[in-house]
């Protein structure tokens, strides 16, 4: 089998969605578990569902608002649903929040597709600030050739308006592009603007949206190697 056999020949470029695909969303909370408390997990995973349902819910309504702002609401929301934490601890895990841990596999898978002639890229819901940050924290800055924000363009992921982001900037056409997301949303996006989708799929989740399938799954992304 080639090393290059899951990626299609013709592929110039491999985009990855950044946050739970590059970056551990969850590691934000995991870096204060101890002071969080008993309902650290339940926090973190009330902070990200309403992320996300935020940025579903305004981009239906045609409305747009940096992602930044909507991680703090979210957060603000999830202190709600879980009184006992103490709310001291807000500056805290916002500022961990901006330089998450990248997954163990990033850097090296990045700098191996490099090195076979792939570009690489960044597309996120995430605001330029908060890309540059987390890229920046995590050392990747020199293993990504663009790093792209669907502010460009003020609507969120799944609207095909944020996909095309990454084909004006890298003067490429979609099946050009490979996208890799761990979010499988996200990959039915991708695969219905026409994309070259590729889910990785890290929690051994139940696959969905049948209509709009990745090309494989991975379960890290090594599998792209």
């Amino acid at each position: 089998m080639s090393p290059l056999s899951i990626i299609p020949a013709g592929t110039n470029a491999i985009v990855f969605d950044a946050y739970g695909t590059l970056f551990d969303v969850h590691s934000a909370v995991a870096r204060h578990a101890a002071q969080v408390g008993d309902e650290a997990t339940r926090l973190s995973e009330i902070w990200r569902a309403k992320q996300l349902e935020y940025s579903w819910v305004l981009s239906l309504s045609e409305r747009y608002v940096p992602f930044w702002s909507l991680t703090q609401q979210a957060l603000d929301y999830a202190f709600a649903r879980c009184p006992t934490v103490d709310l001291s601890l807000r500056p805290l895990l916002l500022d961990a929040y901006r330089s998450l841990d990248a997954y163990p596999e990033v850097k090296t898978t990045l700098s191996a597709l490099r090195a076979r002639g792939l570009r690489t890229g960044i597309l996120s819901n995430g605001d330029p600030m908060m890309l540059s940050t987390a890229v920046a924290s995590a050392g990747l800055s020199g293993e990504l050739d663009a790093v792209l924000s669907v502010e460009a363009v003020k609507v969120f992921k799944t609207s095909p308006d944020a996909y095309h982001v990454a084909l004006e900037a890298l003067s490429l056409n979609a099946d050009e592009i490979v996208f890799v997301s761990s979010n499988r949303w996200d990959i039915a996006g991708a695969s219905a603007f026409g994309l070259i989708p590729i889910w990785v799929n890290r929690l051994n989740m139940p696959d969905e949206y049948p209509e709009f399938p990745p090309l494989v799954i991975i379960d890290s992304l090594e599998g792209l190697l």
